[in-house]
């Protein structure tokens, strides 16, 4: 179910929308003011935050850019009053997916969310949930699983499969390993990268699962789908 969080501070909006997304069949959250949605949306890296412009305490474009400046990848829709084109590039250079000005028609909010939510890479949802095939990585708990079982993993082990799973089928050298996880290293120093790699291989299948870390001889290592 998507999670969508919900930041408005105008009650009867915020029921109203509330209603709709759940009618819809959404799991919804909702929040008054910009600093609780800021805690809310790091805490629980929702798949989609509502976002109104005029929030006390901290505005829509503060939130947004606060999000965008700590990583996170929820999608933004910018709920708002205002109809100036400097408001929605605003909203949008904060980084915003999408603008939705008030008052606005409950079915082209809806139609927004699910124009948006097709935009998410099949693979990655919102940023600290990274996952491919049956393999899941959450970036604010530190948990691996396969399928239904948990894989206990060391620090660098977790930041060398996290890495992986940003760049999904993308061949990525031993260097390029080595300079994202380790903060660089010479050449002579990329074996442990191959360590490394038979570390996670060994975790990742010991029950017997498919191979998703694949060696692309003479270039490096690709994860994929079996």
């Amino acid at each position: 179910m998507t999670q969508v969080l919900v930041a408005e501070d105008d009650g009867r909006v915020a029921a109203s929308v509330r209603r709709a997304l759940e009618y819809a069949g959404h799991n919804v959250t909702v929040v008054g003011d910009g600093p609780a949605a800021l805690a809310a949306a790091l805490r629980d890296v929702p798949d989609l935050v509502v976002l109104d412009v005029m929030l006390p305490g901290l505005d829509g474009f503060g939130v947004c850019r606060a999000l965008r400046a700590a990583g996170a990848g929820s999608l933004v829709l910018m709920l708002t009053a205002r109809d100036a084109t400097m408001d929605r590039v605003t909203g949008l250079d904060a980084g915003a997916d999408d603008y939705l000005v008030k008052p606005f028609a409950y079915e082209e909010l809806l139609a927004r969310v699910r124009a948006l939510l097709r935009r998410r890479p099949a693979d990655v949802k919102a940023a600290g949930r990274l996952a491919l095939a049956d393999l899941g990585l959450d970036e604010s708990t530190r948990e691996v699983r396969r399928g239904k079982r948990s894989v206990e993993l060391t620090a660098l082990e977790f930041d060398l499969l996290r890495h992986f799973l940003r760049h999904p089928r993308q061949v990525l050298t031993r260097q390029q390993l080595l300079d994202a996880v380790w903060g660089g290293g010479n050449p002579s120093t990329t074996n442990v990268v191959d360590v490394y790699i038979g570390y996670l291989r060994t975790k990742l299948e010991s029950a017997g699962e498919p191979r998703l870390l694949h060696t692309v001889r003479g270039v490096g290592y690709v994860l994929r789908g079996a």
